[in-house]
């Protein structure tokens, strides 16, 4: 264990909330010293992001004291956090694609910052901290990169003594990870602090001076992550030991999916072409898709599940069935499997049951028009068993369920349809450790089993674990897929880094 520190910038004390049913944070008390990177593991549903939220004022606590630069501390709302010094940079950003960077950012501040000179501001604190940024360039042209750099300018130009980051790197390749990385470095060499969520326990060990580990709202343990393995941080958070899975070396079947010179125009102003797209995926591969958000996965998902049909009818080819002209229940017929990228409200109906969610996967489950509710809760109590999913019980709505927990659960529905083609789409994106083995392992068992398997990801490390062959999309052309043991992750980082490089450098110069 890691004792506190002599003086800490924010030190909370015995932090409590609870929901019906559920204690969502225990009694947390730990702290975090000027000029500190300090790691907040945990499990999906460990309480990280309620304990984050009740610091910066979204989130009231039931009990417990919080002191912030040895004053009491207690925000009510996120701008009494701000006014203190504390700021956020969300997972999920909050930015406008049709508005420019400055006005995104003008947005996001109080009135007195957000002054006639603020791209000039922008333009010195992107380029001081090294992730320089245009402020007239709009947000829709931006790679989801260089979005994030909009959403820490925000954050900076607020002059914050501490940051929470959630997931910084979930959505960067390699190489804009490395960046963030070093301003991160350069930031707590000023003497301010970050306070960082990730999943990504190499990362940790890289970058962290400290890590707290939380289980089920309670905090069982903290260390030096530098001192750590990445494998002993996830049985840390696990509470048990960590077998991670092994990538498929058993032998490959006939051609099971087929795409054929697949071109669609965007869908929206903001949206990307498809380009001659074209690959194979044989009964015992995983075919992985590399790329950065925003250069063609959400259209080509949309063109492999049939919610955009492709141009003729042979254009994609389930198990010698042309299918380019088939919906997604015609699909599934012929034993197709889906998981989207948008867990609540594409993947689930938020308002219905696990139960009722069940039936959106499987036609098996009713007959005659009439549903088989026995089996259906069967299914569902099957599915939850299985992958560990986090419920109160199967008759709550999916809303109910934590980001990570309802992606085992619609990994898990799928999975157990027995497909014979599955196409998933980001499918450890928010999860933990513990919970990506098991969905690694799930999707692996497809394969040797026989099914193809097409996983789109962002995740390298992800690809290069369980994919067989990986290709990269990037500005909606796909690169031919390479065996994984002639590639290598800093290439396939470039790679997918290309074209936004390209189209930066073809944009006016980040000045005003």
């Amino acid at each position: 264990m890691v004792g506190p520190t002599s003086s800490a910038l924010l030190a909370i004390d015995g932090l409590t909330k609870s929901y019906p049913g559920v204690k969502a944070v225990d009694a947390v008390s730990f702290d975090v010293a000027p000029g500190e990177i300090h790691a907040l593991l945990g499990e999906n549903g460990a309480g990280k992001s309620t304990l984050v939220k009740m610091i910066y004022g979204l989130v009231k606590p039931d009990a417990g004291t919080m002191t912030f630069d040895g004053t009491p501390f207690e925000p009510r709302r996120p701008i009494d956090a701000r006014d203190r010094g504390i700021g956020m940079v969300f997972q999920h950003f909050s930015l406008f694609e049709a508005l420019t960077v400055e006005e995104n950012v003008a947005l996001g501040l109080p009135a007195d910052v957000a002054r006639n000179d603020l791209a000039q501001r922008i333009v010195a604190v992107s380029r001081g901290y090294g992730i320089e940024i245009a402020p007239a360039r709009r947000v829709g042209e931006l790679s989801v990169g260089e979005r994030q750099r909009i959403e820490i300018v925000r954050c900076l130009l607020q002059n914050p003594r501490l940051i929470i980051m959630d997931e910084p790197t979930s959505v960067l390749t390699p190489q804009e990870a490395d960046t963030l990385f070093e301003t991160l470095r350069t930031l707590v060499g000023e003497g301010r602090s970050i306070l960082y969520i990730s999943h990504k326990l190499e990362e940790i060990r890289a970058l962290c001076h400290r890590a707290t580990v939380l289980r089920a709202g309670r905090i069982v343990g903290s260390c030096i992550p530098r001192d750590e393995s990445a494998r002993s941080l996830a049985e840390l958070m696990i509470g048990t030991t960590f077998a991670p899975p092994q990538r498929s070396t058993g032998q490959v079947g006939a051609v099971r999916l087929a795409v054929k010179s697949l071109s669609l125009p965007a869908a929206s102003p903001f949206g990307v072409a498809l380009a001659d797209i074209g690959f194979e995926v044989r009964g015992g591969e995983v075919l992985g898709i590399a790329g950065v958000a925003g250069n063609g996965q959400t259209e080509l998902m949309e063109a492999l599940i049939g919610e955009r049909t492709a141009p003729t009818e042979d254009g994609i080819v389930v198990d010698g069935r042309a299918t380019g002209l088939m919906g997604p229940i015609e699909r599934r017929g012929l034993g197709c499997a889906f998981v989207p990228e948008e867990r609540l409200g594409h993947g689930a109906v938020p308002g219905l049951s696990l139960t009722e969610n069940v039936l959106l996967a499987s036609r098996t489950l009713s007959r005659a028009g009439l549903i088989d509710w026995s089996a259906a809760r069967a299914r569902a109590t099957e599915i939850v068993a299985k992958f560990d999913v986090r419920t109160a019980g199967i008759e709550h709505a999916a809303r109910s369920l934590s980001g990570g927990n309802l992606q085992k659960f619609v990994i898990g529905r799928e999975v157990l349809t027995a497909p014979g083609v599955i196409i998933v789409s980001q499918p450890t994106w928010g999860v933990d450790a513990g919970a990506a083995a098991a969905i690694h392992r799930a999707l692996l068992g497809l394969a040797e089993h026989g099914a193809a398997v097409v996983v789109i990801s962002q995740d390298l490390d992800e690809l290069f674990q369980i994919a067989t062959r990986i290709g990269v999309i990037a500005g909606g052309r796909l690169t031919e897929a390479q065996p994984v043991g002639n590639l290598t992750v800093e290439a396939i980082g470039r790679a997918m880094g290309g074209t936004h490089a390209r189209s930066a450098a073809a944009s006016e110069p980040a000045h005003v």
